[in-house]
């Protein structure tokens, strides 16, 4: 059985394949006895495919995917560690901005006794904008979630095959990487390592696909957010009582009630509360019927094994 896998799912990254390739090739060939590395192209808007095939029909230990269309980073991720076969599997990114180096830190740890071992940035090499994002978003996800995770952390990282089998049970279609690991609950380490700069290019998540990400992760990782629906109905609820007690006793003790503002603003208040309570609703119900469609996470298109394009 092979030792280690890699799996790295590629899109936008052409410049750095090369490299990267030289790279893992020259730390797995030292660090253990046999190795694989599993490249999940995810129809990227370069020529990747071009460069992957190459390396892929020249090096036997380089297995090659594409999928048939943009299924999203951790879609990629599934699909490259249901292809894997190593006792020990790392998931990475291809930017380069995860050394291939650190694998050497990262397995050496594991073998020590943990399932799961993460590596943690000492500094990310981000705008400041991007770091404070996160940091509001994993603040938000911690909230919701009652959990305790940090926006040092990205998919790098080395998982046992123990844990790969119990990851690829999930048939969730709102997944990230990191939330199923920290859901399984395996026994778990942490390195820290040096971020580096992107080798070339720019991050492929826009502001948009961003928002969406961190949407779906806020809102589909748990149901918290409905519960604190039902809260501030009560909320509501006993604000009106209260309010209605108080016009009560004005109307007692001096015979009058105030105008129709306050009327116009609780109609706005209870309006407000109703729409948003109705589409947080509807959209958890939209997503239950994406996920019973049962649709496939990922579909693959080509691939190259040993050498040959099948």
């Amino acid at each position: 059985m092979i030792e280690l896998s890699v799996v790295i799912p590629v899109y936008g990254c052409v410049d750095c394949l090369s490299t990267l390739w030289q790279r893992l090739h020259s730390v797995l060939t030292t660090l253990v006895p046999s190795f694989e590395i599993i490249l999940v192209e995810d129809c990227g808007p370069d020529h990747a495919w071009e460069i992957i095939t190459e390396i892929a029909k020249q090096n036997n230990q380089v297995k090659a995917f594409q999928l048939s269309r943009n299924f999203g980073q951790h879609a990629a991720i599934t699909a490259g560690l249901a292809q894997s076969s190593g006792n020990w599997v790392v998931v990475m990114d291809c930017d380069l901005q995860d050394p291939p180096e650190e694998i050497v830190n990262l397995y050496q740890q594991a073998i020590t006794g943990f399932d799961v071992v993460l590596a943690k940035r000492k500094q990310k090499q981000q705008s400041w904008f991007r770091k404070h994002a996160a940091k509001i978003y994993f603040n938000l996800i911690n909230f919701f979630t009652q959990k305790n995770l940090e926006g040092e952390y990205g998919s790098f990282s080395i998982i046992s095959r123990k844990v790969v089998n119990a990851y690829l049970q999930f048939n969730d279609v709102d997944r990230h990487y990191l939330f199923i690991l920290h859901w399984l609950g395996f026994k778990t380490a942490t390195i820290e390592y040096q971020h580096a700069k992107r080798w070339s290019g720019k991050s492929s998540y826009s502001l948009t696909k961003l928002l969406r990400h961190a949407f779906d992760g806020m809102f589909f990782q748990t149901t918290i957010l409905l519960k604190w629906i039902v809260y501030l109905g009560f909320g509501v609820a006993l604000s009106g009582v209260t309010l209605a007690m108080y016009y009560l006793y004005r109307y007692v003790v001096y015979g009058s009630v105030p105008g129709w503002t306050s009327l116009v603003v609780l109609i706005l208040l209870i309006g407000g509360f109703i729409i948003i309570s109705t589409g947080v609703t509807g959209v958890y119900i939209g997503k239950i019927f994406e996920q019973v469609k049962g649709r496939p996470l990922f579909v693959i298109n080509k691939k190259i094994i040993d050498g040959v394009e099948e």
